[in-house]
């Protein structure tokens, strides 16, 4: 089993949400997120003046699934998510060692 996070950009998400119910994949953890990579920000200005943001809002989504799901569900998202500007959000796989169902006690792959 493999634990998908996905950093993508706020408009993008919806879009990416869809996608992966589309395919079968309507579990995740969604959590509205600020940021930065590499660009520190943007500039931006308004009436004249030049203001500097920082933090960047952002949605992480989170799965569990299948290892043999991964590939598909990276290529949907990256589908979605890509505008190939500065800011699109990365991808990050873990290797999860149990997952455990609450309700039900059930471990493994049925938990999911």
């Amino acid at each position: 089993m493999k634990k998908i996070t996905a950093i993508v950009r706020e408009d993008r998400f919806a879009m990416v949400k869809d996608a992966l119910l589309d395919i079968g994949y309507p579990g995740m953890t969604v959590t509205e997120v600020k940021g930065h990579g590499h660009q520190k920000g943007i500039t931006e200005q308004w009436r004249g003046r030049t203001f500097r943001t920082d933090l960047l809002k952002k949605m992480q989504l989170e799965m569990v699934v299948m290892d043999k799901d991964v590939e598909k569900i990276v290529q949907c998202i990256v589908k979605e998510a890509k505008t190939s500007n500065i800011g699109d959000g990365k991808i990050f796989i873990s290797p999860i060692e149990n997952v455990i169902r609450i309700r039900t006690g059930e471990k493994g792959e049925k938990a999911i």
